[in-house]
């Protein structure tokens, strides 16, 4: 049984799928491979608020810098602009794993999701406290 026969098995879907290839070389096994993946977002229609609270609740949590980062990473890649509480807890969670560097990149991460200059000030008004609290400075403020 080769590895075509093998994988219409295991997913009916395929059987109506013609390659143009022959199923024993390397690229028919590649393409019936691949034709088979589906792919799915466990979080694909959360809300906003779900969204917040969701990343509000990991930042909270981390306590290593990969960690840090990788939850930014997954942060920003959204298309949206993170709530003020999401980028709060980030900054807290830099400071927890005491990585200024990575505090000023949240904000250099948040000017570029923003869509005009008002909204990066608004932002910046609205966690001024916190920025106050735990002493972390913009780029700009810095002299870059």
């Amino acid at each position: 049984m080769n590895r075509l026969t093998l994988l219409t098995r295991i997913n009916p879907k395929l059987l109506p799928l013609k390659l143009p290839f022959s199923s024993r070389s390397r690229l028919g096994q590649l393409i019936a491979f691949n034709a088979s993946r589906t792919y799915s977002s466990e979080h694909e229609g959360d809300s906003f608020e779900a969204f917040t609270e969701r990343h509000v609740k990991f930042f909270e949590g981390v306590d290593d810098l990969f960690e840090l980062q990788r939850g930014l990473n997954n942060c920003f890649a959204y298309d949206l602009v993170p709530a003020p509480s999401v980028i709060e807890a980030a900054l807290k969670a830099a400071r927890r794993v005491n990585d200024y560097p990575t505090a000023v990149r949240i904000f250099e991460g948040l000017k570029e999701k923003v869509e005009n200059v008002s909204q990066y000030n608004a932002y910046l008004d609205e966690l001024k406290p916190i920025k106050e609290e735990l002493g972390v400075l913009t780029k700009e403020e810095l002299g870059f």
